[in-house]
């Protein structure tokens, strides 16, 4: 009864780890092409927190390596009576708490990353900057702001987003694809949880 209710769970948690971790890996790639092009990577004009690819080696590999492990135990064990069971759970446990950590670390990155906003040329007159326009995170220079109107100006105040004048959209670009890494880790850390719990 055991190793049923162990390949069963793992059966559905496995695959779904699987789809999840390849599009972490998928929506962290997309954010060093803003817009589909690959110019601003080569003039290293990426946000830093895009260039870290949490969503790759966070939400991506540690969770696939733990899938792959999973979904192997899910159908070796389907309608057997002596898989190794305990010994699979063990493993599937320990990788999948190296799941969760991985998927923890590219939630707080990612959160960081659509908190800070994307790295842009944008009019820095605005800001009171010596120069007009410059390169920079301009969500995150407020000036003398108060603490609170980052986010306000930024994320609920689309009027604001026209200041970034290159990449052209970046700021959609990067707001999607963050919160997207966002809710595919937070998905990942309760699958990765209910397999440790399963194992």
């Amino acid at each position: 009864r055991a190793a049923m209710c162990v390949g069963r769970c793992s059966r559905i948690v496995g695959p779904c780890l699987l789809v999840l971790g390849t599009l972490s890996m998928a929506a962290n790639v997309l954010l060093l092409f803003p817009g589909g092009a690959s110019t601003y990577l080569a003039e290293g004009h990426i946000s830093k927190h895009a260039k870290a690819m949490p969503g790759v080696w966070g939400g991506g590999i540690t969770v696939l390596v733990a899938a792959t492990h999973i979904t192997a135990v899910g159908w070796r064990c389907a309608g057997c009576s002596d898989c190794g069971t305990r010994r699979n759970a063990f493993i599937s446990a320990v990788l999948s708490k190296l799941a969760l950590l991985g998927a923890a670390a590219c939630f707080v990155f990612s959160g960081v990353g659509l908190t800070n906003g994307p790295l842009c040329f944008y009019n820095a007159s605005k800001h009171g900057h010596g120069k007009s326009t410059l390169w920079g995170y301009p969500f995150l220079d407020t000036g003398g702001q108060e603490p609170g109107a980052r986010i306000e100006n930024y994320l609920y105040d689309h009027h604001t987003w026209s200041i970034c004048l290159e990449p052209e959209g970046v700021v959609a670009w990067n707001v999607a694809l963050f919160s997207i890494l966002l809710l595919i880790s937070a998905s990942e850390m309760v699958l990765a949880s209910l397999q440790i719990l399963n194992g």
